[in-house]
């Protein structure tokens, strides 16, 4: 899958700073940055995470004094406001609180569930994603979140990458700045800082930054045409963060370095180059870098620990992402410092930085109060009667018809009586992550007449006894799973059993509630859906449209056929 090249110059642009303060906001940051002790600064500059919202965990978590808290989802609404209050309750300096909130299934269940992003492009209406991205602000804001690290404008250049994926707008550039201006525009607007990722750009190399440093290999004019013009034009637009991730852009380094050999492939996290020179003198970007997270093989397996932590602020970032280990990361921040690996400069600016992002949004005026509202409060915004309705026909908008060669549908209830479900229930590498179940869409089937039966490699399904095959797939873009395929072994029950392929002989339906590339495994399979997320609401307008009681509305933000003439068949 190629990227359209219009052969633009790299230009060097300059605007307005989005972190810009008033006079009384900067005087704050400089008071608050100069009443604090050097290993305070350092502290400043760390974001770490909480993933279980207890109170023992709040009290863990203070005892470092860190910049902010990336709070992962949980299902508990009550422990949830009671952790945030106590972790808000105890920072002298405002806390900042962070999120990945990306939609789909990696969300508490107590927030309106929305589709992920490529689901969120299917529907093509920009008014709907800003509805979208307005209900994100305004549930997340009542859960005390400040910053939220998206949106995700890498492109699905290489569909075999499962860590892209369904985390993305799709692989047109200009449909993913689109969505992502309207994204960012909304969230700010809400007081909730944007975040950019994954800089300088991912979805080139199917490899995941998770696991080992990965390469954006593009020409600087492939570059510049694609993922400079969406990082630009954002800038442009006033985003206040973007998140440098462990990703190479070599044809940067090497116009600066031609020798540069395994340095061409430093991870963009440590990378002066490009985050100084590229990002901020180049695209004039003036609000702040965070690292992605520094716990991740694309960093670790780069450089040793006592040597990445220092260089992730010396080379650019502003804050530091996660850590196993706080007391001791923090520590090696400090004697890197003292050692000459992190100047006096970097980490004034850094910690400068960090504060005027707290500033800019207000942190240090609010109340507790206006920080996370009485839980009673809460609850009244979220799932908010509106919020659901605007989500439930997202959700349906969504799905999308990748092909029916054999005119299957709709479905007959009596002809399409008896159904055989293949399922792969799929897992989710996100902490707090909801299990899938695919009770929603089999209970509506049901409610028609269907008999629905799970497969049995011990009595195969025949045409004798089977109306209707239905594959039920699809893993959303999540760490750790190397790449995207149909584990026909795993569907099936075994290896042998993979060698057999039932749809010439039964009707066979492919529906994918997460990446949409799966054709690319089974191109012989004649009805393909793609309905990017297992949510409930998805799943119930899956089968209204399995039965024709509505269309299918979803335009595939990406090439679902993998560019192979042989799967549109």
């Amino acid at each position: 899958m190629s990227i359209p090249i219009h052969k633009s110059p790299l230009k060097t642009s300059r605007r307005q700073n989005p972190l810009a303060l008033s006079v009384d906001d900067h005087a704050w940051v400089e008071r608050t940055r100069d009443s604090l002790s050097v290993e305070a600064q350092i502290a400043q500059l760390f974001v770490l995470s909480s993933r279980h919202d207890t109170l023992a965990e709040a009290d863990e978590i203070a005892i470092h004094a860190p910049g902010g808290v990336h709070r992962f989802p949980t299902h508990d609404l009550d422990a949830a406001w009671t952790a945030t209050r106590h972790a808000l309750e105890r920072s002298e300096v405002p806390l900042i609180l962070s999120g990945d909130i990306e939609g789909g299934m990696v969300s508490p269940p107590f927030l309106t569930a929305i589709p992920n992003q490529m689901g969120i492009a299917a529907c093509d209406d920009l008014a709907l994603s800003a509805d979208l991205a307005r209900i994100v602000a305004r549930e997340s804001r009542a859960m005390g979140y400040n910053w939220s690290f998206t949106p995700v404008v890498d492109i699905n250049a290489s569909f075999r990458s499962a860590i892209v994926g369904t985390r993305s707008y799709g692989s047109d550039p200009e449909q993913i700045m689109a969505q992502a201006r309207t994204y960012v525009r909304t969230l700010q607007d809400e007081g909730v800082a944007a975040c950019l990722k994954h800089w300088p750009g991912d979805g080139v190399d199917d490899r995941d930054q998770h696991m080992a440093t990965t390469v954006n290999d593009l020409s600087m004019a492939e570059w510049e045409d694609s993922f400079g013009r969406i990082f630009r034009t954002l800038i442009d637009d006033g985003v206040m963060t973007v998140m440098s991730a462990h990703i190479a852009l070599p044809a940067y380094v090497c116009e600066r370095w031609p020798h540069a050999g395994r340095g061409a492939f430093q991870p963009a996290s440590v990378s002066r180059l490009l985050n100084e020179d590229l990002l901020r003198d180049q695209l004039g970007f003036e609000g702040l870098i965070i690292s992605d997270a520094t716990v991740m093989g694309g960093l670790t397996s780069w450089m040793d620990r006592a040597e990445a932590v220092p260089a992730i602020i010396e080379n650019g970032c502003d804050v530091f992402l996660f850590s196993r280990d706080p007391a001791a990361d923090m520590a090696l921040m400090l004697r890197g410092l003292r050692e000459g690996r992190l100047s006096e400069d970097r980490l004034h600016i850094a910690v400068t930085r960090m504060l005027t992002l707290k500033a800019k949004l207000g942190l240090h005026r609010m109340t507790l109060d206006e920080r996370l509202a009485p839980i009673e409060q809460v609850r009244t915004t979220m799932r908010h009667p509106a919020h659901l309705a605007i989500a439930v026909d997202a959700a349906a908008r969504s799905i999308t018809l990748v092909k029916d060669t054999q005119n299957l549908l709709p479905l007959d209830p009596q002809q399409h009586k008896r159904i055989v479900i293949i399922a792969d229930d799929g897992s989710s590498f996100f902490s707090g992550a909801s299990d899938r179940s695919f009770i929603p869409l089999l209970s509506a089937l049901e409610a028609k007449g269907c008999e629905i039966r799970h497969f049995d490699a011990e009595a195969m399904p025949t045409p004798q006894d089977t109306d209707l095959l239905l594959y039920l797939v699809g893993q959303e873009a999540t760490p750790g799973l190397g790449h995207i395929f149909l584990d026909f072994a795993k569907l099936h029950s075994g290896p042998r059993n993979a060698m057999i392929q039932f749809n010439r002989e039964i009707p066979t339906i492919l529906l994918s509630f997460g990446q949409p590339y799966y054709l690319y495994d089974a191109p012989n399979i004649a009805t393909c859906i793609n309905a990017y997320a297992s949510l409930p609401d998805v799943q119930i307008a899956v089968a209204k449209r399995l039965m024709g009681e509505a269309t299918f509305a979803g335009v595939s933000p990406v090439d679902a056929f993998c560019g192979k003439e042989q799967l549109r068949w």
